[in-house]
């Protein structure tokens, strides 16, 4: 039997094995949804990974975070977090200072403006999920995010 993604891949062949299948169907289930959220970000002339620092930093709220701790929050990892931070700063979207009671670290916060413009992102955002996996029911989406976390392996 052809399966979707052979369909989409235009494969006539089998796959070598099924955790090939799964890993490619992954891969590409991924880009899926990764792309839609770009349209969703492309609005406010944001990136996901920009989306995701301003999201964290929403949600450590006036404490702030340092760099590496952004860093270590991201949903993707972005090899180079220190200019992805500078080029919110330059948007007025976060702001950084070092305490004066530790100057080695430097402590970013979301502003008043990138809480405005994520709060103009929260429905949108949340709309694309429902799209994109809405239809699964509640049920399946609860096994897909079991099985998602499984392929993860073990907690360290």
């Amino acid at each position: 039997m052809v399966t979707k993604l052979q369909k989409e891949l235009k494969q006539t062949k089998p796959f070598a094995s099924l955790e090939q299948e799964v890993i490619l169907n992954l891969a590409r289930t991924a880009e899926y949804v990764m792309a839609r959220g770009a349209a969703v970000f492309r609005r406010a002339d944001l990136t996901a990974t920009q989306y995701n620092a301003l999201r964290i930093l929403r949600g450590a709220g006036t404490e702030g975070l340092t760099c590496g701790e952004i860093s270590e929050r991201m949903v993707t990892r972005d090899s180079d977090i220190t200019r992805l931070l500078d080029r919110l700063q330059r948007r007025g979207l976060i702001s950084r200072e070092r305490p004066e009671n530790n100057r080695r670290v430097v402590l970013t916060r979301i502003t008043e403006e990138g809480l405005r413009l994520l709060a103009g992102l929260d429905a949108p955002v949340e709309e694309s999920h429902r799209k994109i996996a809405g239809h699964l029911g509640r049920q399946r989406l609860k096994t897909l995010n079991e099985l998602l976390e499984a392929v993860r392996g073990p907690e360290d």
